[in-house]
Order: structure tokens, then sequence, then C-alpha cells
């Protein structure tokens, strides 16, 4: 008999495990699913290019975020933004559940010449292997959608205790209506899946991060091949700032 739930972490690691194993990206076995993913890098797969997310480039060539401090890249992937925030001057942590993902981030890092300090590892783990904070950037380009809504919870709390005050959140992620599932909540549950991933509308990415001030919320734009930068429109690009006042 069971009853070892003591902690809002057991619960959380309760509702994890109502979740199929195979059938999302993010619990039991999602390391795995991942490395799979990357395992083929001719696939064209949009955001295996080498670019960075247009939003981004966007941020820093309008002065929204000063390119300067410590920057967290979440669900790095295959590194591209980690290796555009080390050009742009800032100290870079970046971590990803799967160790394929790192080992080919870490490679473009090292041909581009980029100081970035990749961790393989679950970024909301309390123990884990990420660097304590405070960052002045914590950029997410597409790690958000994959989370089960209860973990929104660990997200939120890594936000709280790792973004210094005044400190940006970037944050790119799946359009209602254009790419992801747009079950409620509880479906998720009831199905034990995620379908891929979670769409947002713009009122659900202001409601989960009402305790940050938007500063910009827009569709991503579409980016020709031959841009620099990586753009598709299926995806929300949200820059939020944490108060000034409010302390780490």
């Amino acid at each position: 008999m069971d009853r070892n739930i003591r902690t809002v972490e057991d619960v959380l690691k309760l509702l994890d495990g109502l979740f199929a194993p195979e059938a999302d990206r993010w619990t039991s076995g999602a390391s795995d699913w991942w490395d799979t993913f990357y395992a083929d890098r001719s696939r064209e797969v949009p955001f295996f290019v080498g670019k960075p997310d247009e939003n981004l480039v966007s941020y820093l060539d309008r002065g929204l975020v000063p390119p300067r401090g410590r920057a967290l890249d979440l669900g790095c992937g295959p590194g591209r933004n980690a290796v555009q925030l080390a050009a742009a001057g800032f100290e870079v942590d970046a971590i990803d559940l799967s160790p394929a993902a790192v080992a080919w981030a870490g490679e473009r890092a090292r041909e581009a010449g980029a100081a970035v300090r990749f961790h393989r590892g679950d970024a909301f783990d309390p123990d884990g292997p990420l660097p304590e904070g405070p960052y002045d950037l914590i950029h997410d380009s597409g790690c958000f959608h994959h989370l089960p809504p209860h973990r929104r919870i660990s997200y939120l709390a890594l936000v709280e205790r790792a973004l210094a005050p005044g400190g940006h959140l970037a944050l790119t992620c799946f359009a209602s209506g254009a790419m992801g599932s747009e079950l409620p909540d509880a479906d998720f549950y009831r199905r034990s899946a995620l379908h891929g991933g979670l769409a947002y509308t713009p009122d659900s990415l202001r409601g989960i991060f009402a305790g940050l001030t938007e500063i910009e919320l827009r569709r991503m734009r579409d980016e020709p091949p031959e841009s620099p930068a990586f753009g598709e429109s299926f995806l929300w690009a949200a820059l939020f700032q944490k108060p000034r006042g409010r302390q780490t």
C-alpha cells in the first residue's frame, strides 16, 4: 500500500506517471524519444537548421533584450539559439533532456567558436544539473509546449527562482489554430498523452505568465530558406520581463 505523497513535487511526479511513456515527450522515456528524433540530422525538420530564431535576433537588434549578463537556453536542442546568445555577448548555459541533442549542440558551438556550457538533464529538477541563477535572460524555443499541464508549476517555479529582477523570458510555443493540440487540460490526463504538444492562445499565455510584464506577443514571422534566421508562423513569439522590484 503506497501512501507516500507528502510534497508538491510528489504530486507532480504522480501526475507524470499518468502518461504513457511512449505517448509523450516529457516524462518517462522522453530522452530516448528525443535521441531517436535527433538521430538522423539530414531530415527536413524546420528547427534542425543552424539558424537562430528570428524573434531572438529581433529582440537583440532592437535593444529589447540587452546583450549582456547570463542567459539560459531551455530545451536547447541542436544549440542554434545558444550559439547566437554566446555570439551576442551572453554567458550561456544551455540544457536539454536528450544526450543526442546536447552532443550536436556542442559540435555546433565548437565549430562557431562559441563558449556555451551545455548540460544534459531536467531543467526543472531543483537537484538537477543546472547551475543556480540569476539569469538575465531565459530563452525557450519549443520546450514549454511539450510540458504536461501540471508541469507549468515547475516551469513558473524555475522562472521565479532563476530569472533576475528586470530579466527577460523569451518564449516560442505552438499557436492555437495553427499547431498543437487544443484539448482542455483535463483531457490530456484522461487520454494519457500530450498529442505532440499543447497549443496556446495569447490570453492563456498572458494568464500563465501574469506575474511578468508583457513586452511583446506576436506570431513568429515566416522566414524564407535564404534567410539567416529561422521563422515559422505556427509559433507564438513572446517576450516577458520580471518586475525589477521582485527579488529572486
